[in-house]
């Protein structure tokens, strides 16, 4: 099989189910922000340290790989034969994201998305995440959404951010705290 068909040079190519569409239509969009939010989930996973959220996060990947075949095919005999993302798929994020904040201090600033590569790509994949989410809303007045698929990647998108934090933390590579006076604090360093 080879990879290339050269049956989208000219800006259109196929659902999973055979329809055609532009590459430029929202659930083109939608699925592609996804796919690029699963490479970005494959970095990070590459390289976490901690066993436990290297396995979490390939399920969290395979349940991505779920969304976004689900949001590339149109024909509902065809979406009937996929994976479903379920209810506790959500709330296993959100016990992940519990059970993370229990070891780490409240945060009580706002963060930048710094201080170590890994912590900086969870954030990467975070903003990712959240675009993936409002192409997925403006899909959806397009065509109907299943909104427990929104829901897992906007809790995702949560997960994300904790993950940064229990990295930082894990890593000893200590949060980038915001502070509305960095003017001041960059001339103190110039």
């Amino acid at each position: 099989m080879r990879v290339y068909t050269r049956t989208g040079d000219k800006g259109d190519t196929s659902l999973a189910s055979g329809t055609r569409i532009r590459k430029d239509h929202p659930r083109l969009e939608a699925y592609g922000t996804i796919d690029e939010l699963n490479a970005h989930l494959g970095v990070i996973q590459s390289g976490i340290p901690d066993p436990l959220e290297k396995q979490r996060l390939t399920a969290i990947q395979n349940r991505v790989f779920i969304v976004s075949s689900t949001l590339a095919v149109d024909d509902p005999k065809f979406l009937e034969k996929l994976p479903k993302i379920l209810d506790e798929d959500i709330a296993d994020l959100e016990l992940a994201m519990d059970r993370m904040l229990d070891l780490m201090p409240p945060l009580k600033n706002f963060i930048l998305p710094a201080g170590h590569l890994l912590v900086a790509q969870c954030h990467v994949a975070r903003t990712v995440c959240r675009r993936a989410e409002r192409m997925m809303i403006r899909l959806g007045s397009e065509i109907d959404v299943d909104p427990l698929l929104i829901r897992y990647i906007n809790r995702l998108s949560d997960y994300l951010f904790v993950l940064a934090r229990k990295c930082s933390y894990d890593l000893g590579a200590g949060e980038t705290i915001w502070t509305s006076d960095f003017r001041e604090r960059e001339k103190e360093v110039q």
